[in-house]
């Protein structure tokens, strides 16, 4: 019986997709698999059984990834499953940031008690006054699964589309409406448009990367929306832009001190992927990656480790399955020791990513000479996990 432990409430729609060869655990001591949501996870200690973690979303900043790949832990996350939420999220801050919604509602409240208050909106109303998204030009910095819905959706609404990505995926280029103006520098999203928003992880080379020479490049008036991640944003910089009048209004999903600080910045508490769908998505998702994984050794959406699709393991096979640093001499190696305990290799599979690599061989099911190469294996430097997988 496998072990799986819940750090978060999982949906019970993914939940629900175990079978009878899975039970969940209060534990995560014995669990082979972790599901986790937002639980932070960078102080914990790992169980020598846990041979999975998977994020029920795209951000992976509570995992400790690198220890995670040494210790021979894939950890998986679910990018697109809730990229409709985001998208819709994004729509109508668009609306937000064009209109007087939010300071007309506000009105609205504080005037309650007035007896004449819908003669009193006739008059008030000029001072909520905005202008109409259709016909303005939207700019989209990252056209991943939630960039590629908004500039769609975008299109759809009569804007015009300016789109920067320069890593676009081919299955992401597929998903974009070809009328989107694809542009190879930032400036010219800067320089062009009216609305802005950034959809790009949080790394090395993006965090801070809205900073005072980005904003200086705007538009006068431009609207920007981060529903991305909080540290893009260079929080000095926005708050100058906003003071100035050269940045109109920063609507982001991130409630920080210095976010509330500033002026006309519509903050939302982190709703872009609290949706009941969303949810259920990235449950049913996380839940599919981890137990394929356990099953038959497929990595499908790993943060830390290569992607490889695998068949579940025929009849009279063992499957020898190698999570190891991404060392040439190491796989050579290993093809040698798998030949020389006289196993008879039926398909093999070597894989890498950055750092890491996986490497995979179908053999025949002789249990002595399976034993004692996973044995050899898993005692080299540089291999991280060793596991042996039958049907």
């Amino acid at each position: 019986m496998r072990l799986i432990h819940c750090l978060n409430n999982i949906s019970s729609k993914g939940t629900n997709l175990l079978s009878d060869a899975y039970t969940l655990s209060e534990d995560a001591a014995g669990a082979e698999g972790i599901l986790v949501r937002s639980a932070a996870m960078h102080d914990m200690e790992f169980g020598e059984n846990l041979l999975a973690i998977a994020r029920a979303g795209a951000g992976v900043n509570n995992i400790p990834l690198e220890r995670c790949a040494q210790a021979g832990i894939v950890v998986f996350n679910t990018p697109g499953a809730n990229a409709n939420a985001v998208k819709e999220l994004v729509l109508c801050a668009l609306l937000l940031g064009s209109r007087g919604i939010v300071d007309g509602i506000a009105w609205c409240k504080d005037n309650a008690d007035d007896e004449n208050i819908a003669k009193s909106a006739e008059k008030a109303k000029k001072a909520f006054a905005g202008c109409e998204i259709a016909g303005k030009r939207l700019g989209v910095i990252g056209l991943g699964a939630i960039g590629a819905l908004v500039a769609n959706a975008a299109l759809d609404l009569g804007m015009e589309v300016y789109g920067y990505d320069p890593y676009v995926s081919v299955k992401a280029a597929w998903q974009l409406n070809p009328a989107t103006h694809h542009v190879t520098e930032l400036s010219e999203i800067f320089a062009t448009c009216d609305y802005i928003t950034i959809h790009v992880p949080a790394l090395p080379g993006t965090i801070g990367m809205i900073d005072d020479d980005a904003i200086a490049q705007m538009k006068d008036g431009v609207v920007f929306l981060n529903f991305s991640r909080d540290t893009l944003v260079n929080n000095d910089a926005m708050a100058a832009g906003l003071a100035s009048g050269k940045v109109g209004a920063y609507i982001t999903d991130f409630a920080t001190s210095e976010v509330m600080r500033m002026d006309r910045a519509i903050v939302l508490p982190h709703l872009g992927a609290s949706t009941e769908e969303a949810e259920d998505n990235c449950a049913m998702m996380a839940v599919s990656e981890m137990t394929a994984y356990l099953e038959t050794g497929a990595i499908t959406n790993s943060v830390n480790f290569p992607a490889c699709s695998l068949a579940p393991v025929e009849p009279n096979v063992a499957r020898i399955a190698v999570l190891r640093a991404n060392d040439a001499d190491v796989l050579g190696r290993a093809e040698l020791v798998i030949r020389d305990q006289g196993c008879v290799v039926k398909n093999s599979y070597d894989v890498t990513k950055n750092d890491t690599a996986y490497t995979v061989f179908d053999v025949a099911d002789d249990a002595g000479a399976v034993n004692a190469c996973a044995s050899a294996l898993g005692d080299w430097d540089g291999v991280y996990k060793v596991r042996v997988i039958r049907s």
